[in-house]
């Protein structure tokens, strides 16, 4: 744990030299339980620094150490979204959101892409299930009402 928050310390600070140096201990030494963790942390480094295929990877192998971990399910989610790939990002939003309903993440980036993708009464229910969990989300507010007009012109 304090390897990995170090690591986390020394990305957000530009220490990128000490955050791989952090990463490959936190790696090294992660039990079983917290490796999925590790795993997921060093994805979001690779997007930080646009190594999205990286990213894509970390993700994967956060699944393999963990195949309950909502948050990689999700991310993983919006990487495939960002391909275009529609089934694929449905898919793995629907797993984290049955994995961890409370997120509110999952609803509103599976809300977004039903709204992209023409499904209006998806994206309405999913995007009111994202403000149960977090009713200040500017982007979850923004889409309800985007939603509101389309359903006015109705």
């Amino acid at each position: 744990l304090l390897c990995r928050n170090l690591g986390l310390c020394c990305f957000f600070a530009q220490q990128y030299d000490m955050t791989l140096t952090c990463f490959q201990r936190a790696l090294t030494i992660a039990e079983d339980e917290t490796l999925a963790e590790v795993w997921y942390n060093v994805g979001h480094l690779s997007l930080g620094i646009g190594d999205v295929n990286l990213a894509y990877q970390c993700f994967r192998l956060s699944l393999t150490a963990n195949n309950d971990h909502a948050e990689s399910y999700n991310n993983i989610g919006v990487l495939e979204m960002r391909k275009g790939h529609v089934d694929q990002a449905r898919a793995f939003f629907q797993t984290a959101a049955s994995l961890a309903p409370h997120m509110f993440e999952c609803h509103y980036n599976y809300s977004t892409l039903a709204e992209k993708t023409g499904d209006l009464q998806t994206s309405y229910v999913l995007v009111q299930k994202s403000l149960t969990n977090f009713p200040q989300h500017a982007d979850s507010n923004d889409l309800l009402l985007q939603l509101g007009k389309h359903f006015q012109h109705l």
